[in-house]
């Protein structure tokens, strides 16, 4: 599916909402930007989750999520969905900024606007002074060194090249402040990024 000149292409959005006419509002909504809804057999590209309240997240595997919901509980917020990408919408947010967090989860990116009450996770940025914004696949990059795993096999596991881990890992040493591997993960756990 193309988008009109200058956008990029529309996205496949796995759309998932028990409201009968939320569904059917979020399906034209994302129909009316170039994207094509599918159901969870279907490949996808993001997920967007429409949670009434009172109810708890799916769990979402495999790709970024998109979750419109007007609180968050911890246990039953973005960590519980089982996914590593989470951006969090008010369910009330305006079409362009549900549009917007699509196409921003689709290129790796988190979004989470004043009101929408995400709990701190690893790997996600904080509101503290001095919190560090790594980017999830550095994150995921961090967290297997971390393990213990080397540049070839944090390359072979994710399926991209031992220099493409070596770029990720220069950004995360940047933005960490810190010139070893030892440094990074120790930094990593001192601001709750990763776990171990």
């Amino acid at each position: 599916m193309s988008g009109s000149p200058g956008r990029p292409r529309g996205r496949l959005v796995l759309l998932e909402a028990k409201d009968p006419a939320r569904r059917g509002g979020l399906a034209a909504l994302l129909n009316e930007a170039g994207h094509a809804p599918v159901e969870a057999a279907a490949p996808w590209e993001v997920a967007l989750v429409d949670l009434a309240p009172g109810e708890e997240p799916p769990e979402i595997a495999g790709g970024p999520l998109v979750l419109l919901a007007d609180h968050v509980e911890p246990e039953t917020g973005p960590a519980a969905t089982g996914t590593s990408a989470v951006s969090v919408l008010p369910r009330n947010a305006p079409a362009r900024q549900v549009e917007a967090a699509v196409v921003a989860a689709a290129a790796g990116l988190v979004v989470r606007l004043p009101g929408a009450a995400a709990p701190p996770r690893p790997g996600f940025a904080r509101d503290e002074p001095g919190a560090t914004l790594l980017t999830p696949r550095e994150v995921e990059i961090l967290a297997m060194v971390g393990d213990g795993a080397s540049n070839k096999a944090v390359a072979r596991r994710l399926g991209i090249s031992a220099h493409t881990v070596k770029f990720h890992l220069e950004a995360v040493f940047r933005k960490l402040g810190v010139t070893t591997r030892a440094e990074a993960v120790a930094q990593g756990l001192r601001q709750r990024l990763i776990e171990m």
